[in-house]
């Protein structure tokens, strides 16, 4: 009792106190609406990561652009500080002190979207086991109280255990710090919310079909891709400040890491590191640092890619096949670093940042749920569709492979989400885990937006051209499918045989190829029905003369391509495999013997 009464007077204030501070979300029409009617004092321009009265606006999707494509990381950055001291770098040592000050911010204030990650730095000469020990502690030095955990050295035995698949020949140690790990698209939505919930105005998707005005007392660009073009508005004739840099990351499965254990290569044979981290039961490998155009889509090429295989191979033992098929998926992001012409190139320029004063004031300045939405998992729950089975009793997975649900989609659309691109890049994260598993998830998930968004069909259609084509170009899907595309055709004679008979089971008509009919067919046969677009798409994917359908020589170059590992999935070999098995099975049903049917001479 007692307890009770020193307990309920602070509950109830805290109550009352959230009430008056805190509201519902506004729909992006009451966004709109209070953006055109509202005076603010601050006007943000760009929804990246990032009191007074204040109002954002931001071109696409909050985190559409470089906030949504990073490394996952939330670090101080190892080499800066190596930087900073080989170069008596005062940038760069205070661009390190306040980013791992932020870091420990950002862990203690969104602990379900973000953790202490532990990453191994292999050591393979016995001087470099003294020259990374200080370098490290240094780190742990500048962190200072906000130190995660510290640092710590690992023999050869120790490292091999916790990392098997490390190259173990000639690997003298090892040592390990700590850093944070991140979901970066949906760290800066949740700032975003609890922006909307403590009076902060803002709007995605804002490159508007009608003229407004946003009345603002000052103007503020966050650094972006965009703050050369947005200073332009203000004067033309001013010098850019903005080197756009592109950094490449692909995924691998899950298998090439431990899960709690990250990997850093300090010396990559472009002198810059390659980070390989567990995520989301997938491994990230990245990134690049290459000068660039400023581009809203950014696209991998199939080189950057490579360049990554092949470093990711240097540390990899040499029994572990890493082939350009295990890419799941891969993105490009740019970097909107400050032009220093005394720097020789993009991997030499400061990661810190400048505010720019212009003359006229416009100035620069369940477990899946719990870990995703927090406290909100259970408003996210209650949107979820019954399955019709005994267990899961709701929750429609959108695809077979990923623990998304049905539920997330509907929630998303209420955290702004738009339309199907900010559902699997922003908001589930699919097209980041696996871009073919995304492309196969994409009419499930329209036909939820549609239902909460009221789509028409021609709307439907559009999101699905849309996503599709982001899909190819963006998220690598069309990198993965041209680099297939060259390998010749390398199988046994046994094993043409085999897909021979599988092509023709597909093939029932004799026609010589298999047509969008033969593939709708087989579907059917293994209990699916799809839509025609999504038949169209399981045809492009291994059509390479685009003739409308599946010669011999193109379903053997696909089966060969898998057999070497530059395809890991095709939609279409399953099928086919799926279809033999059908076939020998009514096969066997017809071949009942004389004693089983009643009869005999």
């Amino acid at each position: 009792m007692f307890f009770d009464q020193l307990w309920t007077p602070v509950v109830m204030a805290e109550v009352k106190q959230e009430r008056r501070g805190k509201r519902t979300l506004p729909t992006r029409a009451e966004q709109i609406k209070s953006l055109e009617t509202d005076s603010f004092d601050v006007l943000i321009i760009g929804g990246g990561a990032s009191g007074l009265k204040t109002a954002l606006v931001e071109w696409d999707d909050f985190a559409s652009g470089t906030s949504s494509r990073s490394t996952k990381l939330i670090h101080g950055g190892v080499r800066y500080l190596q930087k900073a001291i080989l170069g008596f770098d005062i940038e760069q040592y205070r661009m390190v002190k306040e980013a791992l000050h932020e870091r420990a911010n950002m862990l203690q204030s969104a602990p379900h979207l973000s953790h202490p990650l532990p990453i191994m730095l292999p050591v393979y000469t016995y001087w470099e086991i003294p020259y990374f020990w200080f370098g490290i502690k240094m780190y742990d030095l500048v962190a200072g109280s906000k130190t995660l955990k510290n640092s710590y050295y690992l023999s050869k035995k120790d490292a091999l255990e916790l990392f098997p698949m490390l190259r173990g020949d000639k690997l003298r140690g090892a040592i390990v710090y700590y850093d944070g790990q991140m979901d970066d698209a949906r760290m800066n939505l949740a700032s975003r919310i609890d922006c909307h919930t403590s009076w902060c105005h803002s709007c995605k998707s804002c490159e508007s079909e009608k003229n407004g005005m946003f009345t603002a007392s000052v103007s503020s660009t966050l650094q972006d891709l965009i703050t050369d073009s947005i200073r332009k508005m203000d004067n033309s004739s001013i010098k850019e400040i903005c080197c756009p840099s592109s950094g490449v990351h692909i995924v691998l499965p899950g298998y090439y890491s431990p899960d709690q254990m990250g990997l850093l290569d300090p010396n990559t044979s472009d002198g810059r590191v390659i980070f390989f981290l567990p995520w989301l039961r997938h491994t990230i490998a990245g990134t690049t640092d290459l000068p660039c155009e400023v581009s809203h889509n950014p696209k991998p090429t199939e080189d950057e890619i490579m360049f990554i295989l092949e470093e990711v191979k240097n540390y990899l033992n040499p029994d572990v096949e890493v082939r350009r098929g295990d890419v799941l998926s891969a993105w490009s992001g740019i970097r909107p670093l400050v032009s220093d012409p005394n720097k020789e190139n993009t991997q030499s320029l400061a990661r810190n940042h400048i505010v720019h004063v212009s003359d006229s004031k416009l100035t620069e300045v369940a477990k899946h749920l719990a870990n995703s939405y927090g406290d909100r998992a259970f408003a996210v729950a209650k949107l979820a569709a019954l399955t019709g089975k005994r267990w899961p009793i709701i929750g429609k997975k959108i695809h077979p492979e990923f623990p998304y649900i049905d539920a997330e989609i509907r929630y998303a659309v209420r955290e702004y989400a738009c339309t199907v691109v900010d559902v699997i890049a922003r908001r589930l994260r699919l097209s980041f885990l696996n871009v073919q598993a995304a492309h196969e998830a994409l009419p499930g998930i329209i036909e939820v937006m549609s239902e909460e968004l009221n789509w028409s069909n021609d709307e439907k259609k559009a999101q699905f051209q849309h996503a599709s084509e982001f899909l190819q170009n963006e998220m690598g899907q069309t990198v993965n499918r041209a680099s297939r595309d060259k390998i010749p055709i390398n199988l046994t004679k046994d094993e043409i045989q085999s897909y021979i008979k599988r092509f023709q089971i597909m093939d029932k008509d004799r026609k010589g190829y298999v047509s969008i009919n033969d593939i709708r067919r087989g579907l059917k046969h293994s209990g699916e029905e799809v839509r025609g677009e999504e038949l169209h798409e399981i045809l492009k994917e291994i059509d390479t003369n685009m003739n409308g359908q599946v010669e011999l020589d193109e379903y053997l170059q696909m089966m060969s391509a898998i057999k070497s590992g530059h395809v890991a999935y095709s939609r279409f070999a399953r099928m086919a495999e799926m279809e033999e098995e059908q076939h020998e099975k009514e096969l066997l049903k017809k071949k009942i013997s004389i004693e089983r049917s009643g009869g005999g001479l």
